[in-house]
């Protein structure tokens, strides 16, 4: 089997704050400089506040793109009142991608000890497009970058990655 070929994939980021700005979104921006480091195109970075509806509004409009392969969030996925990233996202989806968010807590512990017991992170499918929703921090936009998405936003990762499952995500 010859060598596989890197597919540039479109992602999307939005930053869930009530008190950002771009300029001033260091977690939106890692994860922007990264994903475009590795070769990926990004399709939009939005700033939304933490409120239910305007988070599913932001995605949703992703998620109806077929230009838009993958959405990356950051923030809100805390414990706080205030928190509500996965309450938002999670009714959008049509599989829940549970590894992810055990994978990310395990990496974490690395990093942050028991206080990834305070990690929501969430990862599913909806509309043939991956949500990934990631906590607020720069250090945690890195470490599920770095450690687990950006590999599996690999088409020549083996022995498998989620690339080579696109052609495949919308049958029915």
């Amino acid at each position: 089997m010859g060598e596989r070929e890197f597919l540039p994939l479109t992602i999307a980021v939005l930053t869930v704050s009530d008190t950002r700005s771009l300029s001033g979104d260091a977690s939106g921006r890692t994860l922007e400089e990264r994903l475009t480091a590795a070769g990926h195109r990004l399709a939009e970075r939005v700033i939304a506040p933490d409120d239910i509806y305007r988070i599913r509004a932001v995605v949703s409009a992703w998620i109806a793109d077929p230009a838009v392969q993958v959405v990356l969030t950051t923030g809100g996925t805390g414990m706080t009142g205030r928190d509500s990233t996965p309450e938002a996202i999670r009714p959008l989806l049509d599989k829940e991608i549970t590894g992810f968010g055990e994978l990310f807590r395990m990496l974490s512990w690395d990093e942050i000890g028991t206080s990834t017991l305070q990690s929501r992170a969430l990862g599913g499918l909806a509309n043939a497009t991956f949500i990934f929703c990631l906590p607020g921090s720069t250090g945690a936009c890195r470490t599920g970058w770095d450690r687990i998405l950006q590999a599996q936003l690999d088409a020549r990762t083996r022995p498998c990655n989620l690339v080579e499952l696109l052609p495949r995500l919308g049958e029915r």
